[in-house]
């Protein structure tokens, strides 16, 4: 039986601020002054008990619907400036709530008019700009299409004369059509102790709409559900954004007003769609995805388990540095177009809470850039992780040794290779036969050769060995070991070649 565990460890709590919990009977609850957590799955379980200062908490990301949370605890998290997030894993937003700032009713008021009065139209069209421009590039230098990136490019020019917000959806349409179709084709690799045993089309990303909904909702397949999920994530980020910002969530301004939805959300979220969509095709492109991180409902819905999607919840704090700028935006062009009156003459800015750009130019500095987060790095075999660079685990690396070295014992006994060995065999002889001791310097004894040349050897590449005397690689590699003692007639070779002149 595991045993529960009190935390935080700091690989519990991320550099970011993220802290993710998912499993049945969770519980947030304070406890003397600490927040008190509990998750986990049967006898798999872990409690984390955080103080108020030096907890290092921004977002507490809850995966699941089965537990509870206290409304002290909510107070707790509000106090320390965190937001709490819940989630489901098909891809949809449950709750959310964070630190809310003072608002100001203007700023709503003009939120709510701004359909009327152009600003929707003209921030729509920025918006949309600016995903059309993450579509093309990730189109262009990712996918490689040129011809598809071309009509992206045809639509973003079309867009600056768009006069209604009508036309600026149906231009956002068109070009999605044309962007989701050039992922089509795009293969998603598995490990190959997978391959056979996932279906058909989760070897292809395929189409955005699933089958079941006729939607890109209730995904099909294991990357559409990667980006469903994803979505959730950044939708959640735009959320706190826009409530920071004073702006209402629900309002909309490219988006119509639906029930159960935040449209602002959604608009928000419109710039940073091709981000996410390039860290999920990166992901596909670089890395195998494993059978085991997904599972396909009896409808065929394909869902993520548990915890794939607390790493795709980890990367929520890339999310909220790239919706913040445009958070920001969206509440200066509301608040722009406020009728001001004839004495103010300069333009009048909100405060950007979010990247503190007003005092960063004050100061002379720029908003940090943001990195991108990074896949997990697997196995091409079994999908175990593995660090590094390599592309097969210890273990399967070593069966991949003894394969290839059982196959290549087998083909150094054709008859072609067994004849070019023998001749190198020969033109050695031949020379070992030409060689005159005569040649060699008096000073360069065996004694010297062993007690400074070999020492020496152990820093040079073995492909330099091997290129000065013409043997064999691994030859190459005894000499530079001292495994072997070459014959004399390259110790002047290889004293030349470590600088042993005398």
């Amino acid at each position: 039986m595991a045993a529960s565990h009190t935390l935080p460890h700091p690989h519990d709590i991320r550099k970011s601020g993220v802290l993710v919990l998912n499993g049945y009977g969770i519980r947030v609850q304070v406890s003397a002054g600490h927040l008190l957590l509990h998750d986990g799955i049967a006898d798999d379980r872990r409690t984390i008990r955080l103080p108020r200062v030096n907890h290092g908490l921004k977002r507490l990301v809850l995966i699941g619907s089965d537990g509870f949370i206290t409304l002290e605890a909510l107070r707790w998290i509000s106090d320390v400036g965190a937001a709490f997030v819940m989630l489901d894993r098909r891809g949809q937003v449950l709750a959310v709530t964070g630190p809310v700032a003072a608002s100001d009713a203007k700023l709503r008021r003009a939120q709510a008019l701004a359909l009327g009065n152009g600003a929707a139209l003209k921030i729509s069209k920025e918006l949309i700009s600016q995903k059309l421009a993450g579509q093309e590039l990730l189109v262009r230098d990712m996918l490689y299409d040129s011809a598809t990136a071309g009509t992206i490019a045809r639509f973003s020019v079309v867009l600056p004369s768009a006069e209604s917000i009508d036309r600026v959806r149906l231009i956002e349409a068109q070009a999605a059509k044309a962007y989701w179709q050039a992922w089509a084709n795009v293969l998603i690799h598995w490990p190959r102790k997978d391959e056979c045993r996932v279906p058909e089309h989760w070897k292809v990303f395929g189409s955005r709409i699933s089958p079941l909904t006729h939607s890109p909702r209730l995904a099909a397949s294991p990357a559409n559900a990667c980006l469903n999920f994803l979505y959730s994530v950044l939708e959640s980020e735009s959320t706190l954004a826009a409530s920071a910002m004073g702006l209402l969530p629900e309002i909309g301004l490219l988006h119509s007003d639906a029930p159960n939805r935040n449209s602002l959300s959604c608009d928000l979220m419109e710039v940073c769609r091709p981000k996410c969509d390039a860290f999920v095709l990166h992901w596909l492109q670089s890395e195998p995805l494993r059978k085991s991180d997904f599972w396909e409902d009896r409808n065929g819905n394909c869902r993520l388990v548990s915890a794939l999607a607390t790493r795709l919840s980890e990367t929520a704090d890339t999310w909220r540095k790239l919706v913040a700028p445009v958070a920001e935006y969206v509440a200066q062009e509301l608040w722009s177009s406020i009728s001001k009156s004839k004495s103010t003459l300069a333009r009048q800015l909100i405060a950007t809470r979010l990247t503190q750009r007003n005092k960063r130019e004050v100061k002379g500095s720029d908003v940090p850039g943001v990195s991108q987060p990074k896949p997990e790095h697997v196995c091409g075999n079994c999908g175990v992780k593995i660090r590094g660079d390599k592309t097969l685990c210890s273990k399967c690396a070593k069966q991949a040794t003894r394969k290839n070295f059982r196959v290549g014992r087998k083909m150094a006994q054709r008859p072609e290779h067994l004849a070019r060995r023998s001749e190198t065999m020969r033109t050695h002889r031949r020379a070992i036969q030409g060689w005159e001791p005569s040649t060699l310097p008096g000073w360069l004894t065996r004694d010297i050769f062993v007690k400074r040349v070999v020492p020496a050897l152990a820093h040079v590449p073995k492909n330099e060995i091997r290129n000065a005397l013409g043997v064999s690689e691994p030859y190459a590699s005894d000499i530079r070991v001292g495994r072997r003692c070459p014959h004399p007639r390259h110790w002047q070779a290889l004293a030349r070649l470590v600088g042993v002149l005398r």
